[in-house]
């Protein structure tokens, strides 16, 4: 998956500790890698790099 493709992606806790770029994006053209407290913040995080959205499914 690319860094940014999109603007929401929903994740599950098996891929927490959330960071954006996830593992699977590209990241050559990407940001630094940020850690997002989706849980604390009750199941939504928005990337303060990009802009993205996740949302955690099993909430």
């Amino acid at each position: 998956m690319q860094a940014n493709a999109a603007s929401r992606y929903e994740v599950t806790r098996a891929e927490l500790p959330l960071h954006c770029p996830m593992d699977d994006m590209t990241l050559w053209n990407s940001h630094p890698r940020v850690y997002l407290p989706i849980e604390e913040q009750g199941g939504e995080a928005k990337c303060p790099y990009c802009g993205a959205v996740y949302i955690l499914k099993d909430l």
